[in-house]
């Protein structure tokens, strides 16, 4: 990554240009929080890579089927302690990086227990479960 490398001050400045040291730290400041900006965003998140692979979507759906609507959450709107999951009401967060910090820590005081990495391929899988359901959502915005 360009941000991550070196940066040596003659190619933010020329040498004629006269600049003050307060002047210097502002662009410094400006420069880093650009690299910090586009370096959040130029990484896709896994659940961007696994929606554009059917077989991790087919089992991150499998596993939802198996694990979280086997026991709790339903694939249609139902009553119960269980959130449904497919509209755009997420009451632990809706990122995906939310989600998955809801599946792998669980949610205190609830029956949502956290799954942490026992998933039978880990973390991946939690990722593929959140790439379907982002593949299933409701919700125009897939990233509430």
């Amino acid at each position: 990554m360009e941000c991550l490398r070196k940066i040596r001050w003659s190619e933010l400045l020329p040498a004629a240009t006269p600049i003050s040291p307060a002047a210097a730290l502002i662009s410094a400041a400006a420069l880093l929080a650009s690299c910090q900006v586009s370096s959040i965003h130029s990484e896709p998140s896994p659940v961007d890579v696994y929606k554009e692979d059917p077989v991790a979507v087919s089992r991150g759906g499998a596993i939802f089927r198996s694990v979280c609507s086997g026991y709790c959450h339903q694939t249609t709107p139902t009553t119960g302690d269980a959130l449904f999951l497919f509209d755009c009401s997420w009451k632990h967060g809706g990122s995906d990086q939310e989600i998955f910090q809801t599946i792998t820590t669980g949610v205190p005081d609830t029956r949502m227990i956290g799954f942490a990495d026992n998933l039978p391929e880990g973390y991946a899988d939690t990722w593929r479960i959140i790439a379907w359901l982002r593949t299933r959502s409701q919700c125009d915005d897939l990233n509430p």
